[in-house]
Parts: structure tokens; sequence; C-alpha cells
């Protein structure tokens, strides 16, 4: 028995010791990222720096009725209204049931683009709320779109 205490004891350390290890994070940071993700801490920013201004038509849509089992779909119009490229880095659901496809080039400013997000009514029942959040190197730099659908049997 003691020696079963001993060898889990050492393990249960070694374990410690490498989630502490493996869970820092680098001070060398790809700047690319950290634009995206901050605009406005990027070095030589300030107040008269270019940025992108992602602009939606609407940012909420409700797909009404459905049946269950249907795989609907619904795009987002946005134009890029700032004075620099728009790079989108993600768009993540909230669900499984719900994903979105963005345009992965930059996108220059004046141009249009969509985000089009997908909603599997597989499984589910009744009202229905999903939220897909948009990241990119605009300001600000994270966009909430809602899309809701009333699903029935």
């Amino acid at each position: 028995m003691k020696l079963f205490i001993r060898h889990f004891t050492i393990v249960t350390y070694l374990f410690v010791s490498l989630s502490l290890f493996c869970g820092c994070k680098s001070n060398t940071q790809d700047p690319d990222v950290d634009l995206i993700r901050n605009p406005m801490s990027a070095e030589g920013y300030n107040s008269e720096t270019k940025m992108p201004v992602m602009t939606f038509d609407s940012e909420m849509h409700d797909f009404g009725r459905l049946s269950g089992g249907e795989n609907i779909s619904y795009s987002f119009h946005f134009r890029n209204t700032g004075d620099a490229d728009l790079i989108i880095s993600s768009a993540s659901a909230t669900c499984g049931c719900t994903v979105a496809d963005y345009p992965k080039g930059r996108i220059a400013p004046g141009a249009d683009g969509y985000v089009t997000v997908t909603f599997k009514s597989a499984g589910k029942a009744g009202q229905q709320f999903q939220e897909v959040t948009v990241v990119s190197n605009a300001q600000p730099s994270r966009v909430r779109l809602k899309i809701m659908a009333q699903v029935g049997r």
C-alpha cells in the first residue's frame, strides 16, 4: 500500500508540474493575431490610424417556423465602411447545431461580404435562439449575429 501511495504521489506531482509548464504562455505573439484580437493595441496605433469598420445590414434574423430536421441558412450582408482592409479571423457559434461560413481573404474598404449561418434543427423543438460571434480586426473586434427559429415536430 505504501508503494502505491508513493507512486500515486509521484504521478500526481508530475501531472501538476506538467500542467503548469504547458499552461505557460510565450510572450512572443504573432503581431497579426494581436492586431485581430485588439486592433488598438497594435504598435503605432493612434486616433488617426486607418481602421476597418464592419457594418451589417442586420445582426438578427428570424427563420420563423421550421419543421424538425430542416437545415436552413441565412447570409448576413456586411460592408467594410472603414478605411483599411478588413480581416475576419473566425466566426463561431454557441451550439454545434449552428455553423458559419465567412470570407477568408482581405475585404477592401467599400467592399461587401457575407457571413452565412446554417442552422440544423434536427433534435430541436420549440423556440431556438443561437448566436455566432464574428471576430475581426475591425473596431469593435467582435460582432454577435443572432438567429431565431420556432421548431415544430
